[in-house]
């Protein structure tokens, strides 16, 4: 495989171009990066947030938000910096972490948001789940496409004309660069980005009636310009910097992070306990995961020497996630059928092969199974021991008189 002659983004990631000296796109927008009048587009920034806030009528925008680090230092900015009144959404995969779960309370707590969550069963994120696998190559069909349109949805159902997003697409995936940003965000941006097939695609496929899919639908563009509705990413106009605004939410907030499988940081999709299942994924389709692109990050950052990268990205990225485990249970797969499907999508159809290190087990910090489920478990265990002691005493009781 080719890689970045600066980096270590390879070939197969998705969109992404080298120029004539072999760097990819990715660190040449970290250069475009440092040439940027941010006080300028903070300035447009700023009013775009003012006339928003002039022209509401209730809520001033709305966010939508995971508890993850990236929503987190949303909420800080839009309630802290500029006093806005958000409302807040949440599509959840309802796959969260003990850790996910505890950072999106202190969210909603920290920064008094009004908030709205909609959670899809757990038989139809397994269905979509083992779904997605086929059709995308990816466990998480459902969550790219909900985040997409659950809240736009929202936004016309409340009148709210400003969603605000976080981290610019420009910003790491070598897909768009900030000279040249390719996506502008309209109704269709999470499909074409992520979630690759509608939800009448997926409905035909998976079995599951469109009719119960509808949180998956998508405004009509009509409704869209009806309404006014208007997305921005606020790392198109300000300075993004995951790691010192992860620091800064840990620090001021005591937002927490936790080990994640396949990545060599903590803060990445700590929500989510299937993050590593989603990033093995890629590693097994196309020769990298997470831990590339953070390592490519710090090679641009200067914390790490290119070979430095490589090395510690092979080592993360060959663990076999403990979350897999869970996966294949619940869409009741073996893994050599899992291994099939996946190797399908394999280099995105490029005729090459790729090199995989032999795989090693996670022992991961947390319980890998949704935080909801562990704490219904623990309950019913907890009631079956309270059950026999209850019996246990009704019958010295009855022993007795």
């Amino acid at each position: 495989m080719r890689y970045c002659t600066r980096c270590c983004i390879p070939e197969t990631q998705e969109g992404v171009c080298f120029d004539d000296l072999g760097i990819c796109t990715a660190c040449r927008t970290s250069e475009q990066k440092m040439h940027i009048n941010w006080a300028e587009r903070e300035s447009k920034l700023a009013n775009i947030l003012r006339e928003a806030k002039e022209t509401s009528t209730g809520y001033d925008c709305l966010l939508p938000i995971s508890g993850g680090k990236d929503s987190f230092f949303q909420a800080h900015v839009l309630t802290k910096v500029y006093g806005l009144r958000p409302l807040a959404v949440t599509f959840s995969h309802n796959w969260y972490s003990e850790t996910g779960y505890f950072n999106l309370q202190l969210c909603l707590k920290t920064f008094d948001l009004d908030h709205i969550q909609f959670t899809p069963s757990r038989g139809k994120v397994n269905q979509l789940a083992r779904q997605s696998l086929f059709e995308i190559g990816d466990s998480c069909w459902h969550c790219h496409s909900g985040v997409g349109a659950f809240p736009l949805r929202i936004a016309i159902s409340f009148g709210i004309r400003l969603i605000i997003w976080g981290e610019s697409i420009c910003e790491s995936s070598g897909r768009a660069t900030y000279n040249d940003p390719v996506h502008e965000y309209d109704k269709d941006y999470f499909l074409k980005v992520s979630a690759k097939k509608s939800y009448e695609e997926m409905g035909k496929v998976s079995g599951i009636d469109p009719r119960n899919l509808d949180e998956h639908r998508l405004p009509s563009r009509k409704e869209i310009e009806d309404s006014g509705i208007r997305g921005i990413h606020l790392g198109d106009y300000i300075f993004w910097d995951e790691e010192r605004q992860t620091e800064f939410i840990k620090e001021q907030y005591k937002w927490k992070e936790t080990a994640m499988e396949g990545a060599i940081k903590g803060y990445k999709s700590a929500e989510c306990i299937m993050a590593g299942v989603h990033d093995y994924m890629c590693y097994l389709k196309r020769g990298f995961g997470r831990a590339t692109m953070q390592a490519s990050v710090d090679v641009r950052n200067g914390l790490m020497t290119r070979e430095e990268a490589m090395i510690v990205a092979k080592e993360f990225e060959s663990v076999r996630p403990q979350a897999l485990d869970y996966y294949l249970n619940i869409c009741g797969l073996e893994e050599d059928e899992f291994r099939a499907a996946i190797q399908t999508h394999q280099s995105l159809g490029r005729d090459k092969s790729i090199e995989l290190e032999p795989s090693i087990d996670s022992n991961h910090i947390e319980e890998l199974v949704p935080f909801s489920e562990q704490v219904i478990l623990k309950n019913l265990q907890s009631n079956d021991r309270r059950l026999t002691a209850n019996d246990k005493a009704s019958l010295e009781s009855d022993y007795w008189y």
